[in-house]
């Protein structure tokens, strides 16, 4: 790793935004006994009153609020699959777009800034970065759910034709079935999810660097906005992209304490269901409090490094004791087939196999737009010296590539155990148990699957301990180093609301409030995308 600068102050030249603004100057800082508080007075308040109101509604109207969140799933899915789909598509035009045209040229902190990492280093961050839960939780449940739905192909209902296999299947033919399935996956894991994070990343890093705005969403509009965007603007901005990341966040909390309940009675038979995933949110929102109190360097970094050895231990294992010429030669194959049938997998008009591209891509889009603000932000902060091209290609590439092959690794060894060994243990599992299903059919599977349990939980203490940051900073008005109260109160909250929305209607109801929140952010990140390319237009280039 280089020297590190001050990533406030530019390197060579820049075009930077003339504004009156100063960070923190509409804060309220206050002193209550030993705690402080400095924050945004309009964001933190409305943000944080609306999430004590929503827990508090759902745990009252908590036999309503099932119906009501499936029912709230199912109408935006079904009604709004074309506007999601075509939104994650715009992204990655627009980003393969800039990668081509001389904006590419353009370099994030000036045009004499170097890098503050090495290539090493930054494509480390940026794997770490794809890393999650997610992929604990569907690395091997979604690869054998196409699978099988795939097996089977199309249904006829009453003479009607029903299509709920990715792309109608391939009935019968299981070497055709496996490859389908695994593109399908794929599809959700690479280019458009990251196409959707790096552009909201560029443009946090460009306004923030190059501009020397405040490092929170809303700056991202000033060449629309204007100095507008200090007002009620851009405070209502921020306070989406707050709601967006932390109902996010709490999907993926909710998705982590499904899987580790499932981990824990397939290994030690304690009772699963709702009881324990709510008790293992608490204890382990609590780790993550030690975390947040302990402090970015003392603690999520260290668990982040623990987590990188831990995935990179189960990986290997899977790999060695696994059908491990299928998972290399499979990965090529996977990769292929994803480009084969990627126009396909992205069309958003006239699809019939809606249980796919309404019931996993337009939540996994709805999902990943939540995300944006905690992965974009994270994904900024490191990339100072960047120019904006091989930003756009690392960015899109690196983590894209470390995806294909966990998906790779997980997918492949389970459908493997099906067609070559009839194994079915893994497929009849409940989704949470079935990587756990996988691993048992392996050597050392206790000890795999332990591991396993413990890489959920540091995926989940670092996510809660991350996304507070993240949603502290846009709430301070973009400060970095608010007081660590505000980061308990985030961090809290976020596990409540996961805890919540299990005891109001389980994984339905954690996807309908991603989806839900991730609509109103969709615009958001649309129109941002018109204000990086007016951005960029405006910033000098290297010879």
């Amino acid at each position: 790793m280089t020297q590190q600068k001050d990533p406030m102050i530019p390197d060579g030249a820049v075009n930077p935004i003339d504004t009156d603004y100063q960070i923190g100057q509409d804060n309220v800082v206050v002193k209550i006994g030993p705690f402080g508080l400095d924050i945004h007075n309009r964001v933190f308040l409305i943000s944080a009153l609306a999430i004590i109101a929503f827990v508090i509604l759902t745990l009252v109207f908590r036999e309503e609020a099932g119906p009501a969140f499936t029912t709230l799933r199912n109408t935006l899915t079904s009604n709004l699959d074309w506007f999601f789909l075509s939104a994650a598509n715009i992204s990655v035009l627009i980003c393969l777009a800039l990668i081509v045209s001389p904006l590419g040229k353009v370099r994030l902190g000036g045009t004499e800034a170097t890098p503050d990492f090495s290539y090493m280093g930054w494509f480390s961050m940026l794997f770490a970065a794809g890393m999650g839960i997610g992929l604990m939780f569907y690395g091997v449940s979604e690869p054998l759910t196409h699978f099988g739905t795939a097996m089977q192909g199309t249904q006829f209902t009453d003479g009607v034709r029903t299509d709920w296999a990715p792309l109608g299947g391939a009935a019968g033919d299981s070497a055709a079935a496996a490859e389908l399935a695994m593109a399908a996956t794929i599809f959700h894991w690479a280019l458009h999810p990251w196409a959707i994070y790096a552009i909201l990343a560029l443009g946090l890093a460009l306004f923030s660097f190059n501009k020397g705005l405040p490092l929170t969403i809303r700056s991202v509009f000033y060449p629309i906005l204007g100095e507008r965007v200090w007002g009620w603007p851009g405070h209502i901005i921020d306070i989406l992209a707050v709601f967006a990341t932390l109902f996010g966040l709490a999907t993926s909390l909710g998705f982590g304490a499904s899987q580790a309940s499932a981990g824990l009675t397939y290994l030690f038979d304690i009772p699963g269901g709702t009881t324990t995933q709510v008790l293992l949110i608490i204890g382990i929102t609590a780790i993550a409090l030690f975390s947040v109190v302990a402090g970015l360097e003392a603690g999520v970094k260290r668990l982040s490094e623990i987590n990188m050895v831990l995935a990179a231990l189960l990986l290997l294992f899977v790999i060695i004791v696994g059908p491990t010429l299928a998972i290399f030669s499979g990965f090529t194959t996977n990769l292929i087939s994803y480009l084969e049938h990627l126009p396909a997998l992205s069309n958003p008009i006239g699809r019939e196999d809606t249980n796919y591209s309404q019931g996993w891509t337009t939540f996994y889009w709805a999902w990943w737009i939540s995300w944006s603000p905690f992965v974009g932000m994270f994904i900024a902060r490191v990339s100072r010296g960047r120019s904006v091209r091989e930003f756009l290609i690392s960015v899109l590439l690196i983590p894209s590539l470390a995806c294909v092959f966990w998906m790779t690794v997980f997918g492949s060894t389970a459908i493997s155990q099906v067609v070559q060994d009839g194994y079915q243990a893994a497929v009849e599992a409940a989704l949470p148990l079935q990587l756990f299903a996988m691993l048992d059919a392996l050597p050392l599977a206790q000890i795999s699957s332990f591991i396993a349990i413990i890489l959920v939980v540091v995926f989940f203490v670092t996510s809660s301990d991350s996304g507070s940051l993240v949603i502290d900073t846009i709430a301070a008005g973009g400060k970095v180093n608010a007081p660590t109260v505000q980061r308990v109160f985030w961090c809290t909250f976020e596990g409540l609301v996961a805890v919540v929305l299990l005891l109001g209607g389980g994984l339905t109801a954690l996807q309908a409030m991603a989806v839900s929140t991730g609509l109103p952010f969709t615009l958001v990140l649309l129109a941002a995308s018109i204000a990086i390319i007016k951005g960029l237009m405006s910033e000098p280039r290297p010879d």
